[in-house]
């Protein structure tokens, strides 16, 4: 008996490969879960359990009582053989997880298939295998409440069902002297071994899921705790002076050796190991940065693909992931390690989900931009309503007109009642078309010109099949007025002002040429890109001009500022025809 109680024992090893193979099937966790599975994950689920009920006859001892004999591996059975087994365990786990249908549906699977492998027991110890479905299944319904299965549970329930197996088969099977004799050898073994067994098959599960949800916690807190101290310095969007902080943090809480964060185009931080070597502001110079930037998805890459100079750089390996605004890539986030073996699958996944989370904060500094940008252009349109420098000006200049010549004073009146209108739509309307715009501009230079008789000549070079396409309002107003107050700002003599639109195929292209002072390489590479607080300007400005066109129609109508001093400045856009 002892033998034959650690025999069975030792095929357990067997229970535990199985429950962890188990615990990768989502519909397994579900019922550990308790939670509902769908009529097909019931079938997938009672075949199974029916299937490893299977392998538990086929695993156990073929016994001989007349003989006090066992075989292992046995898969045939004589008249007088049956087998010491641990079928029963697959079958009262599925009941206690899945309820009498599984259970019972499990049995039936095992049970029809130890009946066809003959010996004197088989109806006997089919019959019992459904019968222990059923009982675990009634288990289930006690404690239905209960969220998991308890060990205690899983052992009664096996013990219990190995001890109905042994009284049915004293009940069907005959001869009886020799069903005694059988009962009297592996009763006890059995019962211990598939009591345990059913124990050890829940607390698998349990444990491995367990830990697995415990580590799943752990990495959701870091990343929370990560979102929250990265957040206040990436709502300042991507920068040098958000980008060091947020590597310094990520350097400190997750297990890298160093961290780099990228723009399109630079390193734009370095923080940790061998940061001597590896500094900021430097281009990207590795391909699969490139490509990540390219194709916006994560790689691993090794020491030759990080393609540092230094020979003794200490950095093997790195998860380059990209960074994201809308879909659009806009930068990396690099994570480097010492192990040339690269990181572990744990760090990966960490990896994915900050680059998404890093991703995302940026997306709500851009959305704060953006509503940053409405409140100051709608807060520097409305100045732009009632600036007293303008309207004093042109009224003084209505005013001189009134005597000399009415109908031009007339006529300079409608204009400036046009321009402060279309000021007014600005401040609330999202879009307009492009003849509106032009109407605004001519409404402005009409006035400017009158102000400067014989020095200021307007040029106008306009396809009407553009006047259609749509532009945020107070977009071409802005522009011409910078051309005015910084441009042409000491008027002169033959000092003009070209207003173009062109259709080119796809596009509208809008250009705004001026031949006045033109302006320094240091401010022409801050136009448009930054915000620039001017004292005299009346606009909202180039900088806002830049980003509302971005936001409506993409990267590609920015504005393109060409300037030289002494000769002008020539300010083009491009708008798509839909």
């Amino acid at each position: 008996m002892w033998e034959l109680i650690l025999v069975m024992l030792e095929r357990l090893g067997i229970i535990v490969t199985v429950a962890f193979v188990m615990t990768r099937f989502k519909f397994i966790r579900h019922l550990i879960e308790k939670r509902e599975i769908s009529p097909q994950n019931q079938v997938s689920v009672v075949m199974m359990f029916g299937f490893f009920g299977i392998i538990g006859t086929y695993t156990g001892l073929t016994v001989n009582p007349e003989h006090a004999t066992y075989l292992r591996w046995a898969i045939e059975l004589g008249e007088g053989e049956a087998i010491a087994n641990s079928r029963v365990i697959g079958v009262v786990v599925a009941g206690l997880l899945g309820g009498w249908k599984v259970g019972v549906g499990a049995g039936l699977i095992a049970g029809v298939h130890r009946y066809l492998l003959g010996g004197f027991t088989g109806f006997a110890c089919g019959l019992s295998t459904i019968i222990a479905g059923a009982i675990a299944g009634y288990f289930y319904k006690k404690n239905k409440n209960n969220r998991i299965i308890s060990l205690q549970t899983a052992l009664i329930v096996g013990m219990l069902a190995e001890a109905v197996q042994m009284g049915v088969i004293l009940l069907v099977a005959r001869p009886f002297d020799q069903s005694l004799r059988l009962v009297e050898a592996i009763g006890i073994p059995m019962i211990v071994a598939n009591g345990i067994g059913a124990a050890m098959f829940i607390l698998i599960i349990r444990n491995v899921i367990n830990e697995e949800e415990k580590m799943g916690s752990l990495q959701a807190q870091k990343a929370l705790k990560l979102a929250d101290l990265t957040l206040k310095y990436l709502r300042k969007g991507l920068n040098p002076q958000s980008a060091l902080p947020t590597c310094n943090i990520l350097l400190n809480e997750v297990q890298v050796d160093a961290v780099s964060i990228t723009d399109k185009e630079k390193v734009i931080a370095f923080v940790g190991l061998d940061k001597e070597h590896h500094q900021a502001n430097e281009e990207i110079k590795t391909v699969a940065t490139k490509r990540v930037l390219r194709e916006g998805k994560l790689v691993i890459v090794g020491s030759e693909e990080i393609h540092c100079g230094v020979e003794n750089c200490n950095l093997h390996s790195a998860i380059i992931a990209p960074l994201k605004i809308k879909d659009e890539t806009i930068g990396t986030l690099k994570f480097y390690f010492q192990s040339e073996k690269g990181p572990s699958p744990t760090t990966i996944e960490l990896s994915k989900g900050l680059s998404t989370l890093l991703s995302h904060q940026l997306e709500l500094s851009e959305v704060d931009r953006h509503l940053e940008l409405a409140k100051q252009a709608e807060i520097k349109a409305l100045q732009a309503q009632v600036n007293p420098h303008f309207l004093f000006n042109a009224l003084n200049t209505i005013v001189a007109l009134v005597r000399t010549d009415p109908l031009k004073a007339r006529k300079l009146l409608i204009a400036l009642s046009h321009f402060f209108r279309q000021n007014l739509n600005g401040t609330t309307a999202t879009e307009t078309t492009l003849e509106e715009e032009l109407k605004h501009v001519k409404s402005y230079l009409e006035i400017e010109e009158t102000r400067f008789t014989d020095k200021l000549t307007v040029r106008y070079d306009v396809e009407e099949v553009a006047f259609s396409v749509k532009i945020p309002p107070m977009t071409l107003q802005p522009i011409v007025e910078n051309a005015m107050k910084h441009g042409i700002k000491q008027l002169k003599n033959n000092s003009e002002i070209l207003i173009q639109i062109k259709k080119l195929d796809e596009f509208v292209m809008i250009k705004v040429k001026d031949n006045g002072k033109g302006m320094s390489q240091d401010r022409l590479e801050k136009v448009g890109k930054e915000y620039v607080e001017s004292v005299k300007g009346t606009g909202i400005g180039l900088y806002n001009v830049n980003r509302r066109l971005e936001m409506m129609h993409g990267a590609e109508s920015a504005l393109q500022v060409e300037s030289k001093e002494g000769v002008g400045t020539t300010i083009t856009f491009k708008i798509p025809m839909y």
